[in-house]
């Protein structure tokens, strides 16, 4: 029988929820734990219902108990909304407000998830965490280092979202679902008649289910970042081709992504995408598709697993955002500690503010933040 105590974060999803019954019937000790992120009756007007998707919902927190109760595991509801808004949701409206795309789903993994159900396993004397991630760990002895590596099912995997993990957050995580494919977790769920074997799961950020990220930052800025009146920041502007020529206008350069084609107001003879978010102009640029792709990137801030730093260049395979393919790229370490990202082929809507992802093979090499072009 395994040794030790385990604290396991549980969403009350199907994946979380399995990730619990693997690591109970193999024997280890485990104290469960749900995070109240976000209150998702927020901005609701009197009548209207909890919108579907997302986390955090009492439907969510009843699973998460009603699992934990059938595996006869200690239960804990968590109540962290406060750090989430000032920690996650916060940089994500600035972002935005500053002409960048943001991953929060990356910060929520190592600044939120990982790092507070650590500090609550050391309460309750654990000594691993788990989740339900797809991703798999492995300790490399010749590197003396913990290494993540991608899921076996690729259409699952989610080590991209895990890239800042430290050294010392690997070595305490277990990810039970490594192995296996989603078919194969629901299929364990319904052999063992777990209530959330068939429940669906969001694809969108969780505290904004309905995808409108306009319509919440819009919503909540004053309340969140705390600056009143602020909200001319949000002012209109002009969109124009990258020859200067203005083509229209916008309502707020928060409403837009690189890369984005749809919404854009503008009638011309050929589709037209986001190429520039200047947000000290309070311009959007736009131009054909042929001219969206890059060859380099500049990423900044790198957390590094699978090697120490970076000291050479080195040959990867590197991926611009989560549901895009990797691309063969070459990392060059800058004078500053930052990485220079050249591709051996251009890549569409390299966009500031999104994370790049450092592989090789299935080994997470390490990865960053992908910077606005000086």
């Amino acid at each position: 029988m395994p040794e030790g105590r385990i604290a396991i974060a549980m969403s009350g999803g199907v994946d979380s929820s399995t990730a619990a019954l693997i690591l109970k019937d193999a024997g280890w000790d485990l104290v469960g734990f749900s995070m109240q992120l976000w209150d998702r009756t927020r901005n609701l007007a009197g009548d209207e219902e909890i919108p579907a998707g997302g986390c955090c919902s009492p439907d969510d927190f009843y699973d998460a108990r009603e699992i934990a109760a059938r595996l006869d595991i200690p239960y804990y509801l968590v109540d962290f909304q406060k750090e989430f808004e000032r920690t996650i949701v916060h940089a994500f409206i600035e972002d935005y407000r500053n002409g960048l795309t943001p991953s929060p789903c990356v910060l929520c993994n190592s600044l939120m998830k990982f790092d507070r159900l650590a500090r609550m396993a050391d309460e309750v004397q654990a000594t691993h965490i788990a989740t339900g991630h797809y991703a798999r760990i492995q300790y490399d002895s010749l590197r003396g280092r913990h290494l993540l590596l991608r899921a076996r099912d690729k259409g699952k995997d989610q080590a991209y979202f895990l890239f800042e993990l430290s050294q010392d957050q690997l070595a305490k995580a277990v990810f039970p679902l490594g192995d296996l494919s989603k078919n194969q977790v629901r299929e364990i769920a319904r052999r063992h008649d777990l209530v959330v074997a068939d429940k669906s799961e969001s694809q969108e950020i969780c505290f904004i289910p309905d995808g409108d990220y306009a319509a919440f930052i819009e919503r909540n800025y004053d309340e969140v970042v705390g600056n009143p009146g602020a909200m001319n920041l949000f002012a209109s502007g002009q969109i124009v081709d990258t020859d200067g020529k203005i083509l229209g206008t916008h309502q707020g350069i928060h409403r837009f992504t690189i890369g984005q084609r749809r919404g854009l107001g503008v009638a011309h003879t050929s589709p037209l995408y986001v190429l520039e978010i200047q947000p000290d102009r309070n311009r959007v640029i736009v131009g054909e598709r042929s001219q969206l792709s890059r060859v380099r990137c500049r990423v900044v801030r790198p957390n590094w697993i699978s090697v120490a730093g970076l000291s050479e260049p080195l040959r990867v395979q590197a991926k611009i955002r989560s549901r895009h393919p990797e691309a063969p790229a070459t990392i060059t370490p800058t004078i500053d500690g930052n990485v220079e990202v050249i591709f051996d082929d251009p890549q569409p809507a390299v966009s500031p503010g999104q994370a790049c992802v450092f592989y090789q093979e299935d080994v997470v090499v390490g990865g960053g933040w992908i910077d606005r072009d000086k």
